[in-house]
């Protein structure tokens, strides 16, 4: 399904989001991170869970996209322990949905997102720790489409904090960006407006409208009529759709034309291909 930019540290006025296609069935042998690379995600749970505060909502449309607020308006929507830890069972619900096309993620209050709450990083500021949360997050989080509105920004703030990416950001960042422009947004911190974003290929498209003029549900409505473009059609096309692009970009080509393969064969002679087949479908 679709799921918008998320990066660690990564700060955006507005509440504006970027829209991704995210593949519902993510956990098992697509996740990164198992016991087999010291990953005991109970633990790190657990610890993630003392460090409350704020809140991750969802709400489902019967179009098939779904809107995720990140809400924690007195941090700038920084992620508390509790939160990390709601993201992920909010993932795990959409991935149980089976007509789920495209998720639309968003900050309340204007912002979109500041990084950790800093509470719950000192808590856990020891490399054992930090590593167990980066592959926690790393499990939950990739994204295919960003979008920005007029007057927000990106800024990845991580060397202030002595720090490096560590939900996946940095090799994402590369992957999207080129590794010049990633060494110049993470070195340099650079504040990237709109037309600088869609310059380098960091942002898909920049809204028409921002908060200012169009209020916070004027501009998710322009997020989902954009979205909507890239979601018609029967939600296992769209989510197979979504498995190939990702395999594409984040395997090697070997084990990614497998997996097309697999794919392909799913959908070969499913319903919404034997439906075209018997409409007759022109492509236009």
């Amino acid at each position: 399904m679709a799921r918008c930019a998320f990066m660690e540290q990564l700060w955006r006025r507005n509440s504006q989001c970027g829209a991704l296609f995210r593949l519902l069935q993510r956990r098992s042998s697509s996740w990164v991170y198992s016991n087999t690379h010291g990953f005991n995600e109970e633990e790190i749970r657990e610890k993630l869970q003392a460090f409350p505060g704020g809140s991750i909502e969802l709400q489902k449309q019967d179009s098939g996209i779904a809107t995720l607020t990140i809400n924690n308006p007195a941090r700038m929507n920084a992620f508390s322990g509790s939160m990390m830890v709601s993201l992920e069972e909010r993932v795990t619900q959409l991935e149980s949905w089976t007509e789920g096309k495209g998720l639309i993620v968003r900050g309340a209050a204007g912002t979109f997102c500041s990084g950790s709450d800093l509470n719950a990083v000192r808590a856990i500021s020891n490399p054992q720790d930090g590593m167990q949360m980066c592959m926690f997050m790393q499990n939950t989080l990739t994204r295919l489409l960003r979008l920005m509105a007029p007057g927000s920004r990106i800024q990845f703030v991580h060397k202030y904090m002595g720090l490096v990416p560590g939900w996946g950001g940095a090799a994402r960042l590369v992957s999207i960006v080129g590794s010049s422009e990633a060494l110049k947004l993470l070195g340099g911190a650079v504040n990237v407006d709109p037309d600088h974003g869609l310059h380098i290929g960091l942002t898909d498209t920049v809204l028409k409208g921002n908060e200012e003029s169009e209020g916070a549900d004027g501009v998710l409505q322009q997020a989902e009529e954009w979205l909507s473009r890239y979601t018609k059609g029967a939600a296992a096309v769209i989510q197979a759709v979504k498995r190939v692009v990702l395999s594409g970009r984040e395997l090697q080509l070997c084990e990614a034309l497998r997996t097309e393969k697999e794919v392909f064969g799913r959908v070969w002679g499913a319903p919404a291909n034997l439906q075209a087949l018997a409409n007759k479908s022109k492509h236009k």
